[in-house]
């Protein structure tokens, strides 16, 4: 482990309450594992009855999702994703949970989006196919025990409630 702003090696040193925690002697700081966070999104349309899930470059159907980055605040990084994905613009959204997603070290902060109508401009650089669904096809279609799998089974029983 080095320290990811002097490149210095890191000792482990105790810190009250939390343990031993990566140190740095040169900066003399404690320095906690960073790691990134990113939001996945429950995409609906505009009636809230169809959920738009995306064939992903490597494969499988997930959630639309994104990294947020430096200066920028989750809300932005949904308006920004979905537009840059779908070329739609966000109605709404609502925050629904969070989940540590291991493979790729980050925080996803899971959200429902809502959509406007309009022609869906699919990003090919990033997604190889779109396809609208209604609840139960999603789930269906969904790469299994993933973490979009997770998020999408906790909206559906949200919106199977009341819409957002």
């Amino acid at each position: 482990m080095f320290c990811q702003d002097c490149g210095n090696k890191l000792s482990l040193k105790y810190c009250e309450n939390e343990g031993l925690v990566p140190f740095c002697n040169v900066c003399g700081e404690f320095k906690f594992p960073p790691f990134k966070t990113a939001v996945s999104m429950v995409v609906l349309n505009k009636a809230q009855d169809r959920i738009l899930i995306a064939k992903h470059t490597n494969g499988d159907f997930l959630l639309y999702a994104g990294y947020i980055k430096k200066g920028e605040s989750a809300e932005k990084t949904i308006i920004r994703e979905i537009k840059e994905e779908t070329g739609l613009n966000v109605i709404k959204y609502k925050y629904m949970s969070s989940r540590y997603h291991e493979p790729k070290n980050v925080l996803m902060l899971n959200f429902i989006v809502v959509v406007s109508d309009g022609e869906l401009q699919t990003n090919q650089q990033e997604i190889s196919e779109t396809k609208w669904c209604d609840f139960e096809e999603a789930l269906q279609t969904v790469s299994h025990d993933s973490t979009a799998e997770f998020f999408l089974k906790n909206a559906v029983a949200e919106l199977k409630k009341n819409k957002i």
